[in-house]
């Protein structure tokens, strides 16, 4: 529809669309950066969502069964920004529009989760808006079956672009959401045809249309620049069986001279063509100035969902007092009474009845104790359930035929699989957990990144953590990403040694709010570490002596998981030579940093010499530990290089993980 028929038939819609152009274009001036061109192509579609289709509540934007709206296009962000001013979001003052990525305001560069009521997720990275959208779907259906329409019933829609679709991560995300038809997942395709470079096909020729049918979502055209055909497609998309797309034909910067062209993907600044797009638009008002009657009339649209809010709240508040508790328990991510004393059965069963074994095979029996009591949690595997051991008996698969199900087979998407996991956490009322291989965190690695970027406690599941994997061989034997993830901000990683470590880190984990967890876990058998019970979880301390020295303290060695084990054989043969030697187990080095100095100085006191112990390379937070804190003299016994291809034992040997090799270290310090 061109803008000379669309201002004649349409002239109420008109206003309202042109609202968050002009919006657009002011903020983007007045910063002189960001992206002009799609929240002015994609104006119409969205006046049309939230007048006519979008369930929410600007006065409520927490609430739970709200329509959930995901700008996948993150780098649109005024498109966001000047919806949720317009419609009345209390926190979106003009003023933080005005300030449109300046110091200290909410309206970043790209939306960011937690900053802004409204934007429920962090966006930028092409394709992890789509990718995080299946996981809410996900979660509506899960939270629908168990507490019924009445309570849960609503839609996720995304506004995603032609990069989103580029990147691979959609495929993994819209292959698994035909595969479990999300019928209440939308995408708004922003069909605009141009990147930053040019145009589309520049570097491909993707039927999107036949790809999405392909995956086993329903496709809808219409004109993204006419309110009636864009009504008609989200109709007809609401009342789809299966996840649906719809293809939005539009045009880039509509009504500029960059209309249609690369220079309109990005910041339009230039003062004469902001004066001529306005004068296209038919604005006579200066910047940052919005008619009374255009705000009111988008104020309305922000009330327009007061009364179904109130209605659901009735509904909500005829539950049992029971059922309302546990549904405020599972938003707001606090964990049944029990769990506590459940953890600490596990660990007093652990030392009355010791034995070898995998601590991949400790995280099972330890959410066997979990998931029947933590009834929120939802887990799966990327293909790799029998390995990553994720499954237990309690949980049900989550299908299209049991909603309620906790066990979701992601496939071999590990990438999809974790954005999901971001999009459930999002959602609110589950508690995702999932596994692939610890050397296939690389390709769940942006996920993870949002994860603590956005500071929500997904928990990665992360076996067959070092050369211990064996023969597989170096592409699957991680060395390095130990380093990755300690290296991230707000992360927590655990490598628990035997399965009273691996309780208390479960624990942990779970009563995390803001921050995700990397459980390191190993394939290979281990013997138990602790040998004595006590209620106390020590593995939040980060760091503990496990095995003090006998006579004179000359040795400290500091080890994880799997090496705690070669670090106690080490212990022994030191001691018999008479050098006092200390085992530090440090399950969680970040948890260590946050500990009292006077606590970190008991555990590393001045003075003996420093080991540090670990089937990974030293890079990534070994070095505070071996040479700060007081220490003097130190080394370390881990790797330096990729693995190989053989047996457990032969690469720990061939590697120099030994207890030999530390001893020798020690002596050539001493």
């Amino acid at each position: 529809m061109e803008i000379a028929t669309l201002r004649a038939e349409h002239p109420e819609h008109w206003r309202l669309a042109c609202a968050i152009r002009v919006l657009t274009l002011d903020a983007v001036a007045a910063a002189n950066s960001g992206h002009s061109g799609m929240p002015m192509g994609m104006a119409d579609v969205a006046t049309v969502l939230f007048q006519n289709h979008l369930k929410f509540d600007a006065s409520a934007p927490d609430w739970a069964d709200r329509d959930r709206f995901i700008l996948s296009a993150g780098h649109g962000s005024m498109l966001i920004y000047s919806l949720l001013h317009l419609t009345g979001y209390a926190d979106m003052t003009l003023e933080q529009v005005k300030n449109f990525r300046q110091w200290g305001a909410i309206t970043a560069g790209h939306p960011e989760y937690g900053h802004v009521k409204g934007v429920e997720t962090t966006t930028g990275p092409l394709g992890q808006g789509i990718a995080n959208s299946v996981g809410f779907a996900m979660a509506e259906e899960h939270l629908r079956a168990r507490w019924g329409a009445k309570i849960q019933s609503h839609h996720t829609y995304v506004i995603a672009g032609d990069g989103c679709l580029m990147e691979g991560v959609s495929q993994e995300a819209i292959g698994i959401a035909g595969r479990h038809k999300l019928s209440k997942l939308i995408v708004l395709w922003d069909d605009n045809g141009i990147t930053i470079d040019g145009t589309v096909a520049l570097s491909d020729i993707t039927d999107q249309r036949a790809r999405f049918a392909a995956s086993g979502w329903d496709v809808f055209e219409c004109d993204g620049h006419s309110p009636a055909d864009i009504d008609r497609a989200i109709t007809a998309a609401k009342a789809s069986p299966r996840p649906a797309m719809i293809a939005c034909k539009t045009h880039i910067a509509l009504g500029s001279s960059a209309q249609d062209t690369s220079k309109g993907h990005g910041a339009l600044t230039d003062a004469q063509l902001i004066a001529d797009t306005r004068a296209v638009y038919g604005w006579d008002n200066g910047p940052f100035d919005i008619p009374a009657d255009i705000k009111a009339a988008w104020e309305a649209i922000g009330a327009r969902g007061t009364a179904e809010r109130a209605a659901w709240e009735g509904r909500f508040a005829a539950l049992s007092a029971t059922k309302q508790a546990e549904f405020a328990r599972i938003f707001a991510r606090d964990l049944p009474a029990r769990l506590p004393a459940a953890i600490r059965k596990v660990k007093k069963a652990a030392i009355d009845a010791p034995k070898k074994m995998a601590t991949r095979s400790a995280s099972e029996a330890v959410l066997k104790a979990i998931n029947p009591i933590v009834t929120d949690t939802m887990g799966g595997s990327a293909d790799l359930t029998g390995s990553n051991n994720t499954k237990t008996a309690d949980m049900g698969v989550f299908d299209i035929d049991n909603r309620g199900g906790r066990y979701v087979y992601w496939g071999i998407r590990e990438h999809g699989m974790s954005s999901a996991m971001n999009g459930m956490a999002l959602h609110g009322g589950v508690r995702p957990y999932s596994g692939t291989f610890m050397a296939f965190t690389d390709y769940a690695r942006p996920a993870m990144r949002l994860s603590a970027l956005m500071g929500i406690p997904v928990v990665y599941v992360m076996t067959h953590d070092s050369i211990g994997l064996g023969e597989d061989g170096p592409t699957h034997q991680p060395v390095e990403h130990l380093a990755i993830s300690r290296a991230t901000p707000n992360t927590l990683v655990f490598r628990p040694a035997d399965l009273v470590e691996t309780a208390e880190a479960w624990e942990l984990a779970l009563n995390q709010k803001t921050t995700p967890s990397v459980l390191s876990l190993s394939r290979q058998n281990l013997a138990p570490a602790r040998t004595a019970h006590t209620s106390k979880n020590l593995t939040a301390q980060g760091g503990y002596v496990l095995a003090d020295s006998e006579g004179k303290r000359q040795v400290i060695l500091i080890a994880t998981g799997s090496e705690i084990e070669i670090a106690l054989q080490a212990r022994e043969a030191l001691q018999a030579e008479g050098i006092g030697t200390r085992v530090v187990s440090m399950p969680c080095m970040e948890l260590f940093a946050d500990q009292p100095e006077s606590y970190r100085k008991r555990v590393l006191p001045a003075g003996p010499i420093r080991i540090g112990v670990e089937a990974g390379v030293r890079a990534g937070g070994w070095d505070r530990w071996l040479l700060g804190e007081r220490a003097r003299k130190s080394d370390f016994v881990g790797m330096n290089s990729f693995g190989a291809s053989a047996p457990a034992g032969r690469l720990y040997q061939e590697f120099g993980i030994t207890a030999e090799a530390i001893v020798a270290k020690v002596k050539a310090l001493m």
